[in-house]
């Protein structure tokens, strides 16, 4: 059973005076600033990496119909793209939750944009049916898919997995200078971020949480509730229709 916060007895801190408190505040927060510098060092080591030659003209689907990959790039230098996983046929309640999940959190690209960089989802899946997708979530981030084009754009890499890969435009050459996957997703999220700082934290299974601390049920997908990627729900809510085109619901 899932954890009823209003009911269910939680473990909890043990309870200490504010000074002890700031104290061991104080000694955890020189680990979050090694943290940080060892972010920044990182940082600065990808941005000397490598880069490798892309075709420019590889093909894509977007909303004026057939397009490049220069194209994308929307006249900006560079282009961040986040490879959208999908099961062709489907119901919208059998699409992929981590992408769901994170593709609901990239919102506002003006900042991004401000850095002369586009953002992108590149769908592994068909047009105009994950268009649907897109739509039924209500997100505006420009959608293409990639479906004809995923062994020259991913090569050397598992096709069907969730992807961020970064492009550099040098007038109309286009090169790849930075991938990852898997948890290295998680950049495009703040809700883990924000849980994080909470005193029971992500509440995943694996998690290094003390006796007593809330953890989702084994067996359930922590991006699912009732069988429905979480970010579906307040779509349904609203009324939104979930239909696409598939014939199932």
């Amino acid at each position: 059973m899932r954890v009823d916060f209003n009911r269910d007895e939680l473990g909890a801190p043990r309870v200490v005076d504010r000074s002890t408190f700031q104290a061991e505040l104080d000694a955890l927060r020189l680990r979050e600033k090694a943290h940080t510098r060892e972010g920044d060092a990182i940082a600065a080591a990808r941005r000397r990496l490598p880069m490798v030659a892309v075709d420019a003209a590889t093909p894509l689907i977007g909303e004026r119909g057939r397009v490049t990959l220069l194209d994308v790039f929307e006249g900006r230098r560079m282009l961040v793209a986040y490879y959208f996983m999908w099961l062709t046929g489907r119901p919208a309640p059998e699409q992929c939750e981590g992408c769901t999940f994170y593709t609901s959190q990239v919102r506002e690209l003006s900042f991004i944009h401000s850095r002369d960089v586009t953002y992108a989802t590149f769908c592994q899946g068909p047009y105009e049916e994950s268009l649907r997708y897109r739509n039924f979530m209500g997100w505006e981030t420009p959608w293409y898919s990639a479906l004809d084009s995923l062994d020259t754009l991913l090569v050397g890499r598992r096709v069907g997995m969730m992807h961020i890969v970064c492009y550099l435009r040098q007038g109309s050459n286009v090169f790849e200078t930075y991938w990852t996957t898997r948890r290295g997703v998680e950049v495009m999220d703040n809700s883990y971020r924000l849980l994080d700082l909470t005193v029971y934290g992500r509440q995943e299974r694996w998690e290094d949480s003390p006796a007593g601390w809330p953890k989702w049920p084994k067996g359930e997908h922590s991006y699912r509730i009732k069988g429905r990627p979480i970010p579906q729900w307040p779509r349904l809510e609203a009324g939104y229709s979930d239909d696409l085109g598939t014939g199932r619901r």
